[in-house]
């Protein structure tokens, strides 16, 4: 894309979800309009977009006719079929593009990526049988967890194994998909850096952020992250690596492990990011409109946070203390627009800001 877009122009978003919708509004600040693809109808982004299209990814004519409605192309997830993506780049660009597609969606592929650019990883091993896992246990060990190599999240498509004997039912578990073994990982703090490239090669990036999961799902972010300056910089620094190694344009998060030998990069993901969500109330530009920046091929905005912030995912029937949360002052709340709270589902979070940035 050698021009920037103007205000006024369509942006295209494949998914939409929370993400989606938090992006729309993002580029509606800026002027742009939005057309949003989902197979599923009412979704959250298409009630703040300019115009949904509602079919699912094998359907070529609706994907052709979105895909010409537009005037450039972006995603809020990563795991969207190739055959769409093929039509689409056909008719207009997609950003990011492809290379950091095909790392994140498959997690073998995102390994040798990373270790290619002489960052650490978890050890880890390719399992296709039973006897794949059982010999990657006896090189890699146990307590360890067997994920699938494509389409897990939030937990989902991965298993824990505490003792070789385990390995038939963790098979079982993942019902013998294509996976990957990965050794269990010593760690202080485990951080994430939210970080954006333009597409002449300039890179933001945001402070990193302290996680907190439970169940799986991220529970907290909280900013600053504890973190010496050294490591502070080596995250940082990392997450450029890999951008500049993708040619990648738009935002990109890298969660990071924190060990007494360094950083071990635990996985990408080539989109805004839910441990980047606290840039909306600790940030002049956040995450979301610096994604639309960076696409439209407009300038980078200044990614250097005001505030000290904790960041809280609203899950499930937690998004009914939503009155107290909008009482308090300190506290940015975004609710994503759904109807229905479920165990598990992400309904919304807050930024709680703790103080001026130290």
């Amino acid at each position: 894309m050698s021009k920037a877009l103007k205000p006024g122009a369509v942006i295209g978003i494949l998914g939409g979800g929370q993400l989606g919708r938090m992006l729309a509004l993002a580029a509606a600040r800026l002027g742009f309009r939005c057309h949003i693809y989902e197979p599923g109808a009412e979704p959250p982004a298409g009630q703040v977009s300019w115009q949904v299209t509602t079919a699912p990814y094998e359907d070529a004519e609706a994907v052709a006719a979105f895909a010409r409605s537009v005037d450039i192309v972006t995603y809020e997830f990563e795991n969207i079929p190739t055959a769409a993506l093929d039509l689409i780049e056909t008719i207009c660009p997609v950003r990011p593009g492809r290379a950091a597609l095909a790392a994140s969606q498959d997690r073998i592929l995102e390994k040798d990526f990373l270790t290619g650019l002489g960052l650490q990883t978890a050890p880890f091993a390719a399992v296709d049988s039973v006897g794949d896992l059982e010999a990657a246990i006896a090189r890699i060990g146990a307590p360890a967890i067997l994920k699938t190599r494509r389409f897990g999240y939030d937990g989902k498509g991965q298993v824990r194994l505490n003792a070789p004997d385990q390995a038939a039912s963790a098979w079982e578990t993942i019902n013998g998909a294509p996976s990957v073994l990965e050794g269990f990982v010593e760690f202080s703090a485990e951080i994430s850096v939210i970080g954006a490239r333009a597409p002449d090669g300039a890179v933001v990036c945001y402070d990193p952020g302290q996680n907190v999961h439970v169940d799986g799902i991220l529970h907290t972010t909280t900013v600053p992250a504890t973190l010496t300056l050294g490591q502070r910089t080596d995250a940082v620094i990392l997450t450029g690596r890999i951008m500049n190694a993708l040619d990648y344009v738009g935002v990109l998060g890298v969660e990071l492990f924190v060990t007494p030998k360094g950083l071990i990069v635990n996985e990408i993901a080539p989109r805004v990011h839910n441990s980047g969500h606290w840039t909306q109330d600790a940030c002049i530009i956040d995450q979301f409109e610096q994604h639309i920046r960076a696409i439209a091929g407009w300038p980078l905005g200044d990614g250097r946070r005001h505030s000290d912030v904790v960041m809280t995912n609203l899950i499930g029937e937690q998004v009914a203390g939503v009155r107290d949360l909008a009482a308090d002052p300190a506290c940015g709340l975004h609710l994503y627009g759904k109807a229905e709270a479920r165990a598990g589902r992400k309904m919304g979070h807050v930024n709680r800001i703790t103080g001026p940035a130290r």
